[in-house]
């Protein structure tokens, strides 16, 4: 059972349900498409603060409304590497068809950690889901930094990581789609995958002001001054850490349905087990502000 953050936590525009003890909420008592008055906004942004990600339900949105709730957040961020919704370029189409076996987002990662600057997070939008399956599963950076020994946060706060889309999004990777799955014709521009980026290992989150975890199993390529085999070894336990079950929540998709969700704290993860149906969605993506370390 979840549990109602109302007054208690401060909350008077809006209801927050937590999904679980480390990560996301349900919020309820907002009408997105007609608009946020000011005090419900600042709720909102609050408790996207206070839990890494948030959802809506029910949500019946025009591509103009997706957008327009994404610009009270900020400047969107166009995807280089997503097919954009031919009538709405500032939307991204995130889309599996019947047909295909292969899904995007798969595997546990953190958006646009390539960027000198990464994106503060996106706002996904279902448009079409299957009757069962595809749920998205979350992990907080937060409860994986704090859970860590006192000796392993001191060396980890000293570190940085080389973050590079390359790996996932260049020529090479393009052409291993195309031979080994389904998935290359809803990805593209693959001569524009030359992001390198350089942050720090924990970070100082801009908004809540705490620190936590920013490495990811799909981005990350090795420590800086260390050589990839030298860094696997550590990554491979922190990415074994992250995804801890105590640190995560699983989000059960409804058409209508929204997940915002902020990259500097959290991985997700798009679960592959509906073949057979359609799942379509919509995401916008916002630009961010520069990282520091703590």
């Amino acid at each position: 059972m979840t549990t109602s953050f109302t007054h208690d936590s401060g909350y008077r525009h809006i209801e927050v349900h937590p999904l679980s003890g480390a990560i996301g909420a349900e919020i309820h008592g907002v009408d997105i498409a007609n608009g946020l008055s000011t005090a419900v906004f600042e709720e909102v942004q609050r408790a996207f603060s206070d839990f890494g990600v948030i959802f809506f339900r029910d949500q019946d949105l025009t591509p103009e409304q997706h957008i327009d709730f994404a610009q009270c957040w900020g400047k969107i961020n166009v995807n280089r590497f997503f097919k954009p919704v031919p009538s709405h370029p500032l939307i991204a189409e995130v889309r599996k068809e019947p047909e295909q076996t292969s899904n995007i987002g798969g595997q546990w990662h953190t958006d646009h950690s390539y960027d000198q600057i990464p994106a503060t997070g996106s706002i996904l939008y279902a448009r079409k889901v299957p009757d069962s399956g595809g749920d998205t599963v979350f992990a907080s950076m937060y409860a994986a930094y704090d859970s860590l020994s006192e000796g392993l946060k001191q060396m980890l706060s000293s570190l940085r990581a080389i973050h590079s889309s390359r790996d996932v999004f260049g020529p090479q990777a393009y052409q291993d789609w195309r031979d080994k799955s389904d998935i290359g014709d809803r990805l593209g521009n693959a001569a524009a995958a030359s992001q390198d980026a350089n942050h720090p290992v924990v970070i100082r989150h801009p908004l809540s002001g705490r620190p936590a975890l920013y490495v990811n199993p799909q981005f990350t390529l090795r420590f800086d001054g260390w050589t990839k085999e030298e860094s696997e070894p550590l990554l491979d336990y922190l990415y074994q850490h992250g995804s801890r079950p105590e640190f995560t929540c699983r989000f059960r998709w409804r058409q209508n349905s929204i997940a915002m969700w902020d990259n500097r704290a959290t991985w997700h993860q798009a679960l592959n087990d509906y073949h057979g149906e359609r799942r379509l969605m919509h995401r916008i993506t916002l630009e961010g502000v520069a990282l520091e370390d703590t």
